[in-house]
């Protein structure tokens, strides 16, 4: 049965948001197509990053946990987690800002991104040497800097408020990921390649890695909504 848990992980991730996809009052299931398209895409520069990671040693996955079935190097559940766990986020950000207006005014906007940016930087200078520490706060302030001032997208501060509610459910799913109650964690992480603070047994990486993941996913399920006529990526004027 150990076998099966991370895929056990990845299905108790998705199903209830599964299901409600078809409630009539949210219909999500007519963005289907729309979500994976935008998932496929972001899918696979970060399968890219998490191969190549996985190949110089910086995570490695425990088979007591796995089916055995691999693909470009990595377990089969892992690249479905770059389904799933998009999937229940983006479904999430759908429904909150379908009933409730979550939209941040431009100048707390401007001030949250020139803050995470400039943190984001400095973290990365500080800790250039440690490979998954660099990589992940230099990509993510590039990835708000490109979003923000040359997309020009208006909701980086709803996603943001959205992400912070998702946290208690991330920090289910990585915790069991990374060994909350577990002999042993799933995915193992190379002590020298991040800055080793840690959210019970979440490396604080992963939060932002999670966040950038996230980001970029609902800008192409928003792009591609465009096609079924909603409102979509937000542009200033």
């Amino acid at each position: 049965m150990e076998h099966y848990l991370y895929l056990l992980i990845n299905f108790f991730t998705v199903i209830v948001c599964f299901i409600f996809s078809f409630h009539p009052k949210i219909q999500f299931s007519r963005y289907f197509k729309e979500f994976l398209w935008a998932s496929l895409l972001v899918g696979i520069v970060f399968i890219a990053w998490d191969a190549w990671f996985t190949k110089i040693g910086v995570w490695w996955f425990n088979d007591k946990y796995l089916l055995g079935i691999r693909l470009f190097g990595l377990p089969i559940e892992e690249l479905l987690f770059f389904i799933c766990i998009p999937f229940s986020c983006v479904f999430t950000y759908f429904c909150l800002t379908t009933f409730f207006k979550l939209d941040w005014k431009p100048l707390p906007q401007n001030i949250f991104v020139i803050v995470c940016i400039a943190a984001s930087l400095v973290i990365s200078y500080f800790f250039r040497e440690r490979i998954y520490t660099l990589m992940t706060f230099l990509s993510t302030a590039g990835s708000l800097f490109i979003l923000h001032y040359i997309l020009k997208v208006k909701w980086i501060g709803k996603v943001s408020f959205i992400y912070l509610l998702l946290m208690p459910g991330f920090l289910m799913v990585n915790g069991i990921l990374t060994g909350t109650g577990l002999e042993s964690p799933i995915v193992n992480y190379n002590p020298d390649e991040f800055i080793g603070l840690r959210i019970l047994t979440i490396p604080v990486e992963d939060t932002v890695y999670g966040y950038e993941l996230i980001l970029w996913n609902i800008f192409f399920f928003e792009l591609f909504r465009k096609t079924e006529k909603q409102p979509v990526v937000e542009v200033e004027a």
